[in-house]
């Protein structure tokens, strides 16, 4: 995967993060919270913006992706169906936004970013923080 890409990626997880359920009452079904990205290199927080949920990077591993922090890259996230939202996802590598999903299964968030009508998507798994 070209290095770009790779950090596309992480920069998406780090948004994905920032969503939360609000149409689900049950915490199964909760996104909210801070989540960890599977690498180990990033946590976002996901919390209610509006009527939709964000994701914001709270933490990051290496000091060289600091000025992320902060940075919204999951917005506009909306109940889609029962664990699943969607919305928009920031890339801060190119500076674009992608069409978004977060998808919550058990412990496991997993957020996607998309290009090409949904053609192409990349995925990154989330663990809840305690």
């Amino acid at each position: 995967m070209p290095y770009g890409f790779r950090l596309f990626a992480l920069r998406l997880g780090f948004a994905g993060a920032g969503l939360a359920g609000l149409a689900a009452p049950a915490l199964a079904q909760d996104a909210t919270g801070t989540w960890l990205r599977d690498s180990g290199l990033s946590q976002v927080k996901i919390a209610p913006c509006g009527d939709a949920l964000c994701g914001t990077v709270s933490w990051v591993k290496e000091a060289i992706h600091k000025d992320n922090i902060g940075l919204k890259v999951f917005f506009d996230m909306k109940p889609a169906a029962p664990g699943t939202w969607n919305g928009k996802a920031f890339n801060p590598e190119d500076g674009k936004t992608y069409t978004g999903k977060m998808l919550l299964e058990g412990t496991t968030l997993t957020t996607s970013g998309c290009v090409f009508g949904g053609m192409i998507c990349r995925s990154v798994l989330w663990t809840r923080v305690k």
